[in-house]
């Protein structure tokens, strides 16, 4: 990829090591996924990527109402910038419980999910909703093949229909996120997508036709969000997209998302005739996942990471480029291979437009206690 893509005004004003937004890119690649989706309404993006009020809005202002999160602190953000629906994608247990609640007692115009997968849990939820005057919508989380949570097919009918005779709780639908469809080839995802389409689709018309309420599917992630998209009555679950990164623009070369965020960094030594150390420890990017955590843009082809510690990260120079090394005091950008975490690590980040610095972002849900 060309670096001087990522090029900005006076850089030298910027302390190193630290993550940049690029505005322009985020917009053309909400543009790109409203485009995939057919329309925005169809989008139920994932905010833990990035975390920022910011961009939310900016999904907003494209017409994007419905959003997923990970945290209840996501959760908040998202509610404070006026949304329609808000899937809290991960099981409620322990305090997260009344969290929950006094979220959706404090943003009344705003639709809050919940998932799950446990029937016992679901009735102390259900209980805890019923005593606080409220109810909970809900979507089963639907195992189709990760194995980290959900319900199993041949199980969903009999856990939807307890879920439904739950006080407290009111069932609609289905969540059924696929991380484990990572093939680069689109064709392959395609297919996968569609075994798993089949068998959701199935098993929501056994529901309807017995009388239950089942009018939300919310399917995939950024891999197969493409793959859904042939069928319509669907919502699409990408969360990765509008930053995109290495390891996504590498493995899903058919998803033409440029990565907008990336992490300017300096050259601090050159200790050896083939190798020089940048202060991009994995204090400043995502430690995960095993193998490359990210690429020098423009010297992905000569320049190998060596040895990384928590201050300092060491690359090495392919034979022939050693008068390619940068001077000591030199900017470069590295995109992650992984954003999601290492967005994580900055508590806020500056915003690129037009070359130049137009503003910062709160990374707001990057605590995982804000209000509640």
């Amino acid at each position: 990829m060309k670096s001087n893509i990522y090029q900005i005004a006076h850089p030298d004003e910027l302390i190193t090591p630290v993550l940049l937004y690029f505005k322009d890119y985020i917009i053309e690649n909400i543009k790109k996924a409203v485009a995939i989706a057919g329309e925005a309404q169809r989008l139920w993006p994932h905010v833990k990527t990035h975390k920022t009020r910011e961009l939310i809005c900016l999904l907003i202002e494209q017409g994007v109402t419905r959003f997923k999160c990970a945290t209840i602190a996501e959760a908040e953000v998202v509610a404070s910038c006026g949304p329609t629906d808000i899937i809290l994608a991960y099981p409620l247990v322990g305090p997260n419980v009344s969290r929950f609640l006094s979220l959706q007692r404090d943003f009344p115009k705003v639709r809050f999910w919940s998932i799950g997968d446990d029937l016992d849990q679901l009735r102390h939820v259900g209980a805890a909703a019923v005593a606080s005057g409220a109810k909970i919508h809900f979507l089963a989380d639907v195992n189709v093949g990760q194995n980290r949570t959900g319900v199993a097919f041949d199980k969903l009918i009999s856990f939807y229909e307890a879920v439904a005779a739950t006080e407290g709780l009111e069932p609609d639908g289905f969540h059924c996120y696929d991380g484990h469809i990572h093939q680069s080839d689109y064709d392959v995802r395609t297919q996968l997508a569609a075994e798993i389409m089949e068998k959701v689709t199935a098993l929501k018309e056994r529901l309807v036709a017995d009388g239950y309420s089942c009018s939300h599917l919310v399917m995939g992630g950024t891999p197969t969000f493409p793959c859904y998209a042939k069928y319509p009555d669907v919502y699409l679950a990408p969360g990765t997209v509008f930053l995109s990164d290495y390891g996504y623009s590498t493995s899903y070369r058919d998803m033409d998302f440029t990565p907008a965020g990336v992490i300017m960094t300096r050259v601090i030594s050159r200790p050896t005739p083939d190798t020089f150390t940048l202060d991009l420890g994995y204090k400043g990017i995502a430690a995960d996942p095993n193998g490359v955590r990210g690429v020098i843009v423009g010297m992905e082809d000569i320049a190998a990471p060596l040895a990384q510690s928590e201050e300092h990260w060491v690359f090495q120079i392919a034979p022939g480029h050693e008068d390619e090394i940068p001077p000591v005091g030199s900017e470069l950008y590295v995109m992650p291979s992984h954003i999601c975490p290492s967005t994580a690590l900055y508590p806020f980040v500056p915003v690129v437009e037009q070359g130049k610095i137009a503003g910062h972002w709160d990374i707001a849900a990057r605590n995982r206690k804000l209000t509640y």
